[in-house]
């Protein structure tokens, strides 16, 4: 008998609804769904939980290979979850264009100056580099809030809404001739996409 089938039987014994169980185990309805239609398997820790509740060994409710899978499934769902708060750590950090000095001033002066220094550009470019950053470190600032949720799915729309908004703002510095600020934006957009391709490749 498979795990899921396990899962189904024991909590039938008690005459336990579905949320019953997840109140008992402090996880979410979906959980238990997920588990006894065989479309994941528990953390360890939820292992555990399950085996003390109901006062079964962990090796009855579940087969070493089963085991093998569930830890590879929380692996991968731990490395899912870094990768996803480090990428958008990476689109918090833009927030620092708008105050380091690494935009061209035209032909004003020769030097670097802020965002907020800038004189020799027109006024709606200016506002088109704020609005880019802003709109990419809010993102940010949302993936990491979001990533405490644990909705994989959410996740997801976060890193392709951050890796849009890495392309479009290296693309429109260097396409402004403001080199620095360019360098910085494809920095960071490659090294989420190495991170983003080695997640995938686990």
């Amino acid at each position: 008998m498979e795990f899921n089938e396990k899962l189904q039987e024991l909590r039938k014994s008690r005459s336990m609804t579905q949320e019953e169980l997840a109140e008992a185990l402090f996880v979410s309805r979906t959980a238990i769904s997920k588990w006894e239609q065989g479309r994941g398997y528990p953390s360890l820790d939820s292992l555990k939980e399950i085996s003390k509740f109901f006062s079964v060994s962990i090796d009855d409710l579940i087969c070493s290979e089963e085991i093998i899978s569930a830890a590879a499934d929380e692996k991968k769902e731990c490395m899912d979850k870094y990768m996803s708060l480090i990428c958008n750590t990476l689109d918090i950090f833009l927030v620092l264009l708008l105050f380091l000095p690494v935009f061209g001033n035209g032909t004003d002066s020769p030097a670097s100056v802020s965002l907020y220094a800038i004189t020799g550009i027109s006024a709606w470019i200016k506002i088109v580099f704020a609005a880019l950053t802003g709109v990419a470190v809010l993102n940010g600032i949302c993936g990491v809030i979001i990533s405490h949720f644990g909705k994989p799915v959410w996740n997801r729309h976060r890193l392709v809404t951050g890796m849009v908004l890495s392309i479009a703002c290296a693309a429109v510095f260097i396409l402004t001739r403001q080199p620095y600020a360019g360098i910085v934006c494809l920095a960071i957009l490659v090294v989420k996409g190495l991170l983003i391709g080695k997640g995938k490749s686990l």
